[in-house]
This record gives structure tokens, sequence and C-alpha cells, in this order.
């Protein structure tokens, strides 16, 4: 229930107040002048006194906005009840909307006493008038203000329910848009960190093979003009696939390289390429049979494959290189090995740079695979990356 809901059977039980004040003067009335003739005035002006009294708090902003006024008018407003109630027993009748009206417009505690006090006259008022105590003199107060009493704290106790509620939704609404904005800048980060991967493993490599070509080149000219056009026919071949990998990977599609093909076929025309553009003899090896991949975990091995040479090439300073994919029952795994000059994984994992290294492992991971570094100074460096469930539907592929 919120705060509207709730305002709208408080306007109607106003509206209700009123008639039911209204209709009580005019009864009071009409027995005044149904009755004996010595008190009539007195009790028709008391009445209309009051009926002048409770129309100000309609005329009057300030009694509706202001606790203190309302407080002063409702003083008043007692004050010429007690006039009425001493003229006519009657006027016990208005008790009931007094004690609404206490309740209300005074605090909780102050409303309550109030509605005493005023139970005591209206008790006092009735055997004043009748001359003896009766059950009825005393239950009919009683009873109009224990209803009184409930009602009003009743509908005050759901009301602050009511705004607690509402309280409550407004901050789960604001946690609900600080958690979307925390997921959209999670996403705007794991795409960056997607484009700084492909950059790295596409682009970066690939204009780092133009500009080894293009100094070949450069070194050849101006004696051997036929060596030169090969190097920079390769530099142009490479800008070419660079251009498609970009135009790929911004789209999210597979790479050129496994676009209608399989990964074992990517992988050896890459290591066939590696070869052509870099003289590092790169040889490719399957055990197993073939099976088709996720399109993540191809891509994948084939980026982490494509790192891995990149920088055996660039560091490594190696002669021969051999690229391994396995297949097998429980996984696939990758591995890039080189006989070139080594290093210390841990020199590298202390911050020696190596972003390569960094995001050919957040790859794996991120499916759910593991890469492993071993390598010492002298002695290569061997690179091999395990996913313990690669395959879809098992089906065969074309190697």
């Amino acid at each position: 229930m919120n705060p509207e809901s709730l305002a709208r059977p408080l306007r109607l039980l106003r509206v209700c107040l009123h008639l039911l004040v209204g209709a009580l003067l005019a009864v009071v009335a009409v027995r005044a002048l149904a009755g004996p003739a010595s008190h009539r005035a007195a009790v028709l002006a008391a009445a209309l006194a009051v009926a002048v009294v409770y129309a100000v708090a309609a005329a009057l902003p300030s009694v509706r906005r202001s606790r203190r006024a309302a407080a002063a008018w409702l003083a008043v407003l007692t004050a010429g009840w007690l006039v009425l109630l001493g003229l006519t027993p009657d006027g016990v009748w208005l008790a009931f909307p007094l004690f609404l009206l206490h309740l209300h417009l005074l605090p909780a505690r102050w409303g309550v006493l109030a509605v005493a006090a005023t139970t005591v006259a209206a008790v006092g008022g009735v055997i004043g008038h009748q001359g003896a105590v009766t059950p009825g003199a005393v239950l009919g107060p009683v009873l109009g203000a224990g209803v009184s009493v409930g009602t009003v704290l009743g509908y005050q106790a759901l009301y602050r329910e009511s705004e607690q509620r509402r309280r409550l939704i407004e901050q789960l609404t604001a946690t609900r848009a600080e958690l979307a904005a925390a997921e959209h800048a999670a996403g705007v980060l794991a795409e960056r960190e997607r484009l700084a991967r492909e950059i790295h493993d596409t682009l970066a490599q690939g204009l780092s093979s133009i500009q080894l070509l293009l100094r070949a080149a450069q070194r050849a000219l101006p004696e051997r003009v036929g060596v030169a056009a090969d190097h920079v026919e390769q530099a142009r071949r490479t800008a070419q696939d660079n251009l498609a990998e970009a135009r790929r990977f911004v789209r999210a599609l597979a790479p050129p390289g496994l676009d209608g093909g399989s990964l074992p076929a990517a992988l050896r025309r890459l290591c066939a390429t590696t070869t052509a553009r870099s003289g590092l003899a790169v040889r490719f090896r399957l055990d197993g049979t073939a099976v088709r991949l996720p399109t993540p975990h191809e891509v994948a091995l084939l980026r982490i494959a494509q790192s891995a040479l990149a920088n055996t090439v660039r560091h490594a300073g190696a002669t021969r290189a051999e690229v391994t994919l396995r297949y097998g029952g429980h996984g696939v795994v990758l591995d890039v090995a080189d006989d070139g000059g080594g290093f210390e994984p841990g020199d590298v994992a202390e911050g020696g740079g190596g972003f390569g290294l960094a995001a050919m492992r957040a790859r794996a991971e991120e499916l759910g695979g593991t890469l492993t570094v071993a390598s010492a100074p002298g002695r290569g460096t061997s690179l091999a990356v395990r996913f313990a469930r690669p395959t879809t539907e098992g089906t065969p592929a074309t190697a």
C-alpha cells in the first residue's frame, strides 16, 4: 500500500466527518426546536457557534498546515462543544467526531489524553443532565472513544508502514540504478580489454611484421631490387590481412583464418605465413583426431598461437619453433615451443613487461582454461594452453 492509495480513503473520511458533524448539529437544532422554549435560543446559538468554528478550519489554510494553529482551533471548538453539552444532553453525540479530530490533529500521546478528557466530559455531561449514573451514559462515550482510538491509530500504523515501504522501494530503485551503472562500467572495461587483446594479437603484431619487412626491403635497395620487391609485397599482404582482422574483431566475428575452415588448418597456415615472413622455421603438428570446438575456444587458441609466435620472432632469437595441437578425451592442448634464448617467467610476472603473456593468460582463463609457461635462460620457451571441455557436438573437423 502506497501513500497515494491511503490518501484517497483519507479524503473520503474527511468528507464523511464533515457530513457527520453537519448532520449531528442539525439533529441537535431540530431537537432544540421541538423541546422546551427556555433553552431553545441558547442551544441554537451554541450549535451555530460550533458550526461556524468548525467551518473556519476549511476557510483558513493555516489550520491545515500548522499544528499549533490546529491545536488552537481545536481548543476553541472543544470549548464550544462543552457549552453545547452543558445546555443539552444531545451535545454528547458530537463527542465522536471530536475524538477523531483530537487524534488526527494532535500528537499521538496528546491526542489520546484529549480523547480521555473528552470522554470524561461527555460522561459527566450526560450524567449531569440525567441526574443519575446509567450504563448508557458511561458505555456510549467510552465505546465511541475506544472505536475512535483503534481506528485512527490503526490507520496511522498503516500509513507509517506505507512510508517505510515507499522509502525502501526508493532505496532499492537507487541501488538498482547504481548496480546497472556498475554493470555498464564493467561491460565497458571488459570491451576495452577485449579490444586491447585483439589489437595486440592482430594489429600490433601485423604492424611489427610490416615494419620488419619494410626495413629488410630498405636494406636490400638498391642492389637487390627483386628481394626488396618481395618484402614489399609481403608487407602489402600483411597490411591487407590486418585490415580484414580489424574489420572482423570490430564486428566480433571469427578471425579470417577460421572463417569457413578448421582450427588445425588455420594454425598450419599461421606457421607457414610466419616462416615466410620472418624466416623462422615453424612446424605444425596435429596429435589426435581434430574435432570442432566452440568458436570462442578456437578464436582464443588461434590468437594465443599468433601472439606466442610473434613473441618468438621478436624476442626469442630462435631458429626453430613448433606448434602442436593435441585432442584427447580430457580436453585440448595447444603447445608452442622454441629453441630461443628463454627468460625467467618470474621476472615477467613481477612487472618486467609482457602484456602479450598477460593477454594470453586472460584469454584462456575467461573460457575456463589454463596457460602455463616453462622457460629458462638459454633453454628456450614452451607455452601450453589447456581446455577441459573443448567440444560442443563432437563433430570431426577438417585438418
